[in-house]
């Protein structure tokens, strides 16, 4: 049901006058009609990262008042915390990993039924090696005009993890959270480079049975500061962080998440399944909002990303360098220091329906999570489905998204409307291999190394486990 909040009324009669006032005849067309809210005051909270942006920029231009929300912004440690300050209700909903709905959900790590009804973005994440192994990789790295051939591809690191072994160093990386994007894009581009990342299992977490690279948690804004003491070489990331080693002169970027997989899936915003089914109301609001925020970021050729910038570089929010910042969130991406190449859609939050919850996208990352044993057990294909429907949400979504057409805030023709809430099948990975999330157990088996059909960690019979 729409009700008029009396605080928006009065809100709205304010700048009626003033536009009355101004010698205006009329008020714009584009009036939001507020939902009865059950809760307006909201706590939100998220990661120094650049993909927080449809938070800020909902909250900074008003469209969470717009929808008579009352929220504020708050930045966590890590995602740990984030995830269980959601679960225990001290956050309302919170900017997530797309790992983390679905690993709550199914129990891996915490158990909780958590939900998402919006995706924050596509892109955004990068690999970064340190300038040592950065020179010990360029040898390996075919080169055109005096620079390197992007995307760079893990075999050229593979001679330099093998030479890390033979001289008995373990060759360390980071990403930032077990169910993270980045450790499943990590493992992607090492294991299409025939490099072994690691398997979980349920008696050992730390991902690295059977690895050739020792990958561990760092928290984001650590990477740089991690990667400088000689505490990892590598690791993947979110922005600033990548650019970040760039500007410090640290480290080099070797490949985005573009090149690794283009236009994949990164963050979603994730409230506990009970909040959206006790406050519907208010879980259409905050979507609305945020369509809006992905939007203004994206539209007009992404017009307005050094005003994001200028938002985001706030202590606040993300806290880094507008310049930092700006490197990456518009339209460009620097590698090598002066290597600064165009990337239009390193950072995407609204075209390519970004914005909309593909039960396709919350496949892939099981798919992952099963490849490397944090899914012990074979699961059927209807399983995959069954997880994807009951965490990712796109009624809710194509609800508010309907609400916003009917508000003139946005086209018909920029939602999926009859869509499945499958993609199409796509190769656009570094490998070639086709993905479909129709078929997630022949994806699996397609790949080169990873677990396949009904094989375990631990299993004893071990050759099951060789590459």
């Amino acid at each position: 049901m729409k009700l008029w909040n009396p605080k928006q009324v009065i809100k709205n009669s304010v700048m009626s006058a003033a536009l009355l006032l101004a010698g205006l005849s009329s008020v714009s067309a584009q009036e939001t009609q507020l939902l009865d809210v059950e809760k307006d005051e909201l706590k939100f909270g998220f990661i120094k990262l650049t993909d927080m942006a449809p938070l800020a920029v909902a909250y900074e231009l008003g469209y969470f008042e717009d929808e008579g929300l009352f929220v504020t912004l708050e930045p966590q440690a890590n995602w740990k915390v984030l995830l269980d300050r959601v679960i225990t209700g001290e956050l309302d909903g919170a900017h997530m990993l797309a790992g983390q709905p679905l690993a709550a959900t199914i129990g891996f790590g915490t158990k909780a039924h958590i939900v998402t009804p919006l995706s924050m973005d596509l892109n955004g994440n990068g690999i970064t090696v340190s300038n040592e192994i950065w020179e010990m990789m360029k040898e390996h790295i075919p080169h055109e005009n005096g620079k390197p051939v992007h995307p760079i591809k893990a075999d050229a690191l593979k001679p330099v993890v093998e030479q890390f072994k033979e001289e008995g160093k373990p060759f360390n990386m980071g990403m930032v959270f077990p169910v993270s994007t980045h450790n499943y894009e990590l493992r992607y581009w090492l294991a299409a480079g025939d490099i072994h990342p690691g398997y979980y299992s349920p008696t050992d977490v730390s991902g690295q049975i059977m690895a050739d690279a020792l990958l561990s948690v760092t928290p984001p804004p650590q990477m740089p500061a991690t990667l400088e003491a000689g505490t990892i070489y590598g690791y993947c990331v979110g922005e600033p962080w990548n650019q970040q080693a760039v500007f410090k002169g640290i480290g080099v970027p070797v490949i985005t998440d573009y090149e690794l997989w283009k236009n994949n899936p990164e963050k979603v915003f994730g409230l506990t399944k009970e909040f959206t089914e006790e406050n519907p109301n208010t879980t259409l609001a905050v979507v609305k909002a945020m369509i809006r925020a992905a939007k203004w970021l994206d539209e007009n050729d992404n017009a307005n990303r050094m005003d994001a910038v200028e938002i985001l570089s706030r202590s606040e929010y993300v806290g880094a360098d507008a310049e930092v910042i700006a490197n990456s969130m518009t339209g460009t991406f620097e590698y090598e220091k002066g290597d600064k190449r165009e990337v239009p859609d390193f950072n995407v939050f609204y075209r390519y329906y970004a914005t909309y919850p593909f039960y396709s996208d919350a496949i892939w990352y099981l798919t992952q999570m099963r490849r490397w044993g944090q899914i012990a057990e074979p699961k059927d294909d209807a399983w995959y489905d069954e997880v994807a429907r009951s965490v990712y949400q796109p009624e809710i979504y194509l609800t508010a998204a309907r609400l916003l057409v009917e508000e003139g805030y946005v086209d018909e023709a920029d939602f999926p409307w009859d869509t499945d809430g499958y993609r199409e099948p796509t190769s656009d990975f570094i490998d070639g291999i086709e993905f479909d999330g129709r078929a997630p157990n022949a994806y699996i088996d397609s790949l080169t190394i990873g677990l396949k059909g009904k094989q375990l960690v631990g299993d004893t019979d071990v050759s099951l486990l060789v590459k």
